[in-house]
């Protein structure tokens, strides 16, 4: 077949490929090699950040001390710190506050003032008694006078009459005469000397209103203002206030716990105790039993028990939470002491021992353990433990030693 342009054959110029269409092609590679570059990266840092996010956490502890080594925790209670002296001290009287003189935390000793009322009324009702008692005793000098010449006419006429120059009824006036301002002024001095207990009776109004501290300790609560009404009783309502300030003797604070009846024949005066405070979960305070309050509470069921301090701290405060743990006799000798105190829960069993979890630099460490004697909710270590080491209490099955952990 002849073409137009005279060649031989079909004409296959129109299947040929542009330069320039070729270059775009291979300009499109790189481009597609960079996008899986980016996404593979992308991949690689979520799947760090899975593994991240799935480092168990556990909750830790801190090793105690293994403290008195030579008794065993008998009964475990809970109960509160008080005082054996605590007063809210009042007035006696019904009156306005001038001033306050203490504030919470200040010292007081025994008859400090405290507060001081208005005394107007008082001091005014004290200037009366005064006043009569002035007035009678007055009259006393007035009577001695006449009854001193009374006395003169009685022996006039005592001698007229022995002469014959007087009646008998006119000595038996004067005779009366005498004898009647003797009564009058005996009666006037029994009055002077009620008038003397008006006055008493004033001047101790007026002493009501000063108020003072009842025995020497700390003013834990201050009650009333200047300026505000206090009164024995709550006749005022809200507006009267029946307190000034509430004083504690910190030289008398001790702990007081409920023990159930069930038990309370475990305890005994004199029993040693352990105590912790809520505030200081890691100090141990010794103390002892001092009494058992003996009668039992029908509504709880349990008995109420005193516990002395052998030394009492500046840390100790009335109202405190507090546990305590009343111990047995002192072990039989040769027996291991405690070295630490751990959680019960911290404790794990692992082919056939003791084992704990020991939590070091966000890693875990398997320790084998030697138990003692149990304290409560805790256990005693005679080995393998030190005191500050900390231990895992809660966390994940499955922890094994070497793994990478976070605390709680």
């Amino acid at each position: 077949m002849v073409e137009s342009n005279g060649s031989l054959g079909p004409d296959l110029s129109g299947l040929k490929i542009e330069e320039r269409s070729r270059n775009n092609s291979r300009g499109r590679k790189p481009w597609r090699t960079i996008i899986l570059v980016v996404f593979g990266l992308a991949l690689v840092i979520m799947a760090v950040v899975m593994l991240r996010a799935r480092v168990p956490v556990v909750e830790v502890a801190a090793v105690r001390p293994g403290g008195d080594a030579g008794s065993t925790a008998l009964l475990n209670a809970s109960g509160y710190i008080t005082p054996r002296r605590r007063a809210t001290v009042a007035a006696k009287i019904t009156a306005r506050v001038v001033d306050v003189y203490v504030d919470e935390g200040m010292k007081v000793t025994e008859g400090q003032l405290l507060a001081r009322l208005d005394d107007s009324d008082a001091q005014s009702r004290l200037l009366a008694a005064r006043s009569q008692r002035d007035a009678t005793a007055a009259l006393i000098a007035s009577l001695e006078v006449n009854l001193a010449n009374a006395e003169r006419e009685f022996r006039r006429q005592e001698d007229l009459e022995k002469q014959g120059y007087t009646s008998t009824q006119a000595l038996d006036l004067a005779r009366t005469t005498a004898e009647s301002l003797r009564a009058q002024i005996a009666a006037t001095k029994v009055q002077v000397l009620a008038a003397d207990a008006q006055i008493a009776v004033a001047q101790q109004d007026v002493d009501n209103c000063t108020v003072r501290a009842p025995f020497s300790g700390v003013v834990v609560s201050k009650d009333a203002q200047r300026g505000e009404m206090v009164s024995p009783i709550s006749a005022g309502g809200g507006f009267t206030r029946t307190g000034i300030a509430t004083v504690v003797d910190m030289d008398s604070i001790e702990i007081e716990v409920d023990v159930n009846e069930s038990y309370i024949a475990r305890v005994e005066p004199g029993q040693r105790v352990e105590a912790v405070l809520d505030a200081y979960p890691d100090w141990r305070i010794p103390a002892k039993v001092r009494t058992v309050i003996p009668t039992a509470d029908r509504q709880k069921a349990t008995v109420k028990v005193r516990i002395s301090f052998d030394k009492l701290d500046p840390r100790i405060l009335p109202d405190m939470g507090v546990k305590v743990s009343f111990l047995a006799a002192e072990q039989a000798s040769g027996q291991v002491p405690a070295r630490a105190v751990v959680p019960r829960e911290a404790v794990r069993e692992a082919e056939g021992k003791s084992v704990v979890l020991l939590f070091r630099d966000g890693q875990l460490e398997r320790r084998a353990v030697s138990l003692g004697a149990a304290r409560g909710t805790d256990v005693e270590v005679t080995a393998g433990l030190s005191p500050g080491d900390q231990v895992v209490v809660k966390g994940p099955a499955g922890l094994h030693d070497g793994q990478r952990v976070k605390a709680k």
